[in-house]
């Protein structure tokens, strides 16, 4: 007979989906071709497993082949979608935006959240995603306004898309953090549809397994088989001999007469046998039903019950009279007792730790001594024996030989305890009680007893029942308070990211040092507080946090480029080269790598090795916007001119809000005398990056050589503000006071800039001309004399400033800068 077809496929396409969770692309790839080939029909989902195997390997240009007769005409949303990720990759954005726009009917409305559990999978995308992946495809076209609906719907369908706030923020958007990480119903609604864990596997027993577990009493099964139970080695088969006390139950007094005569032999039998029990010594009749509920307790509640088959027999063996003979005889009992006393040592032991309350709550006698078993019932029918070790022979641990006496008691019987009648046996009020063991227990468990909790320990029952009600607690605040947790820690995550993208570092810096210690302990975390100091200038503090993030992740290479910067500017020339090595040796591949190893032969001053360093980082990344903006200021250096705008512009192209382009760009015209130009970059560079007080010191310097000297001093003034150290700015605000005469201003600045840099010769040489203009000579030559020691290249100009003095000649000089 030939095989199904169907069965066939799904087969084959089981099998893909196994290698692909896995992690097992090749072979996911080899059964994905065998689908398509065995696959008569020629349907599209064999189509999309075979472009995805492909996609998986990073084969970009067979996946957007293989998904191209599918997916751009948008007929199968798995083959759009893995046609348009082909096209993000090869940057054909505007076929992928075409293949997704086609297939939007398929996924506009699906919503995918909740569906990505262990035992679940959702191989489609839903609307969050898909609009996404819309919005990095517009974003390539350069269609921002475009780019920016679509991630704002994909963040309305999915606020944990993280990659869409992401790009809103790399692309300069102005987001509304709390509008976007709130809980809404339908977010809980998706989330509690979750379960908690794989509906194919067993759930595991409760951390406290030597705490019994109790059953609500509701439960009409007993269930006899135990697969999971960790404590299986430690069974034993001794108290199977022990009949249960619904055996010794007789409807009249002349079946009580005759139990008594069967206990009553079976206790001369010999040392084997239970050891026989005074009817005075024991307060109340221990209830059947106790050792059925202790064994009932002690079985996971999530297990299958037996089967029908077996309960009917048990039943059966229930209905057969007390008054049955026992067919075994009484010496293949005796040798049952004897096997089980070999065993009982271990086994009471094990019994002891498994329930550690049974002591306490077992009755004891007038001298103190603790009430024994009852004895073995000798007219005990064969069939409820058999049933009765069938039932505990794959059950829970194995109790001692008082189990039957301990546990909850049914509450009728407890009232009848304290009845002038036989304390062995008495007659039973329910005819249905004798099946208990077969599971029909309905009859005196559904009724309403009166029970007197102050006579036995039927009041744990109640108790315990209660703490397994309220384990299970509802889903929804469960939920609901982790999504409220979740959300709030994105928030906190996207305000930091958000102000580190608007380059706000400070209000950045706190964000991320108000997320819990164990998130301010990653890698990501480290990464970025590192590129906040370091856009502040804060060279040492941002060594620190990434030192300490190679620490923590000495793998990672995202943000190494940017420590190398830091050693370059900390002129820590060791360290830069054993990074630059260390990353080169565990990634030869990475830009970053190739970027530290420039910035070290950078420092080096071998600029001709730093570029092409750098020139092989943008060969492995054309779109690695600062490998671009290094080549630019090594060129610089070289005074080459015309390349370093080159490759800034090209640093512009692969991102244009890479400011330090626009800050090299500024500063090629600024050598070259073109001022205007110079200004145009700064500014343009200053509105990405506002509180930059390098940017904003530089549009002061352009503007003062410009002779528009008011206009920079506004700029010098806001740079010493954002940068109350900065050497370099608080110098040209003194020079910029000292052209407007404001002498008494100036004065200030420079005594504060002396104690910043003491050994700057511009420092002492612009005093000396400062006490020049208030004709305070000997200051003058004083501190000419010490700008001439510290800078004697500059000697000419110092001299001709102290031949002048008694010239005014103006503060210009060839020395300032």
């Amino acid at each position: 007979m030939a095989p199904s077809p169907a069965v066939t496929n799904e087969i084959l396409r089981q099998a893909v989906y196994y290698h692909l969770d896995n992690i097992s692309p090749n072979n996911a790839l080899f059964f994905a071709e065998r689908l398509c080939a065995q696959d008569k029909e020629k349907q599209t989902e064999a189509t999309f497993l075979h472009a995805l195997c492909h996609l998986r390997l990073g084969d970009d240009r067979s996946a957007y082949e293989v998904s191209k007769a599918s997916g751009y005409r948008g007929t199968h949303l798995g083959c759009s979608f893995v046609f348009a990720q082909a096209c993000l990759r090869m940057e054909l954005w505007k076929e992928g935006i075409t293949a997704l726009e086609r297939s939007r009917v398929l996924w506009a409305s699906k919503n995918n959240i909740g569906k990505h559990a262990a035992g679940l999978r959702a191989p489609h995308p839903d609307a969050a995603a898909c609009s996404c992946l819309l919005g990095k495809l517009h974003r390539g076209y350069d269609d921002k306004d475009r780019a920016i609906a679509c991630f704002e719907d994909a963040l309305k369908a999915n606020p944990l898309m993280w990659d869409a706030f992401t790009s809103l923020c790399d692309m300069g958007v102005t987001v509304r953090v709390p509008n976007i990480f709130k809980l809404n119903d339908t977010l809980v609604k998706n989330f509690d549809q979750v379960p908690n864990g794989s509906g194919a596997d067993v759930k595991e027993p409760p951390s406290n397994a030597l705490e019994p577990l109790h059953v609500p009493k509701k439960s009409s099964r007993v269930v006899t088989h135990d697969a999971a139970d960790p404590f299986e080695p430690q069974r034993s088969t001794a108290f199977q001999d022990i009949p249960s006390f619904s055996n010794l139950q007789a409807p009249d007094t002349d079946a009580n007469e005759f139990m008594s005569k069967i206990v009553a032999a079976r206790s001369r039998l010999g040392p084997g046998a239970a050891p026989s029990i005074h009817h005075g010594d024991m307060e109340t009749p221990t209830n059947h039903r106790s050792n059925v509920d202790t064994h009932q307790a002690r079985v996971p509640t999530n297990l299958e019950p037996p089967q029908a088959p077996l309960r009917k027999n048990r039943a059966h063996a229930g209905d057969t009279g007390p008054e049955a003979p026992p067919r075994g005889g009484y010496k293949l009992m005796s040798k049952r007792r004897d096997r089980a006393q070999e065993t009982e040592a271990s086994s009471d032991a094990a019994a002891s730790l498994l329930k550690p309350t049974i002591n306490a709550d077992r009755k004891r006698t007038v001298s103190g001594q603790p009430v024994h078993s009852r004895p073995m019932h000798g007219e005990e029918a064969p069939q409820r024996r058999s049933a009765r070790l069938n039932m505990f022979k794959q059950s829970g641990p194995k109790a001692n030989s008082g189990a039957s006496t301990i546990g909850p008691s049914n509450g009728r019987e407890l009232k009848r305890a304290r009845a002038p009648i036989s304390r062995l046996v008495r007659p039973n009020p329910n005819p249905a009680v004798g099946r208990v063991v077969s599971g029909n227990r309905r009859g005196t468990e559904d009724t309403n007893m009166d029970v007197d909790h102050a006579e036995g320990p039927a009041p744990k029952e109640p108790l315990a029942a209660q703490r397994l009600a309220q384990k299970p607690l509802d889903p929804e605040p469960r939920s609901e308070e982790a999504l409220k947790f979740i959300l709030d820690l994105l928030r906190r995550f996207a305000y930091g990211y958000q102000q580190l993208s608007q380059f706000n570092c400070q209000e950045s810096l706190q964000s991320f040092a108000s997320l819990p210690r164990a998130h301010q302990d990653t890698a990501w975390v480290l990464a970025h507080m590192g590129r906040a100091q370091y856009e502040q200038a804060a060279y040492p503090e941002a060594e620190r946090l990434f030192r300490r993030l190679r620490i923590i992740s000495p793998t990672r290479l995202q943000d190494m480029e940017v420590y190398s910067t830091i050693l370059w500017h900390l002129k820590r020339e060791t360290d830069l080269s054993f990074l630059a090595h260390e990353l080169v040796d565990s990634a030869w591949l990475a830009p970053e790598s190739w970027c530290a190893l420039g910035n070290a032969w950078s420092l080096a001053k071998d600029h001709e090795q730093a570029l092409k360093c750098f020139k092989r980082a943008t060969q492995l990344d054309s779109k690695f916007a600062y490998a671009y903006t290094l080549q630019g200021h090594e060129h610089m250096a070289n005074e080459e001119y015309d390349k370093a705008l080159t490759a800034f512009r090209q640093s512009i192209s692969a991102d244009r809000r890479h400011y330090n382009a626009y800050y090299g760009i500024g500063m090629v015209y600024e050598k070259l005398g073109n001022y205007d130009k110079a200004y145009t970059h700064f500014h343009s560079a200053h509105v990405i990056h506002p509180t930059n007080a390098v940017l904003i010191c530089c549009i002061g310097t352009v503007l003062e050589k410009q002779k528009h000297v008011l206009q920079a001093l506004q700029f010098f003034n806001k740079a010493t503000e954002l940068a109350p150290r900065a050497a370099q700015a608080r110098f040209r605000k003194a020079r910029a006071l000292l052209a407007v005469g404001n002498l008494a201003a100036a004065h200030k600045e420079l005594l504060v800039l002396k104690d910043l840099a003491p050994d700057d010769a511009r420092v002492h040489f612009l005093l000396g001309k400062l006490y020049k203009a208030q004709n305070d000579k000997s200051q003058a030559v004083r501190h000419f004399t010490q700008a001439l020691s510290l800078d004697p290249k500059a000697s000419q100009q110092i001299k001709e400033a102290i031949e002048s003095l008694e010239e005014d000649d103006g503060l210009d000089d060839s020395m300032i800068q």
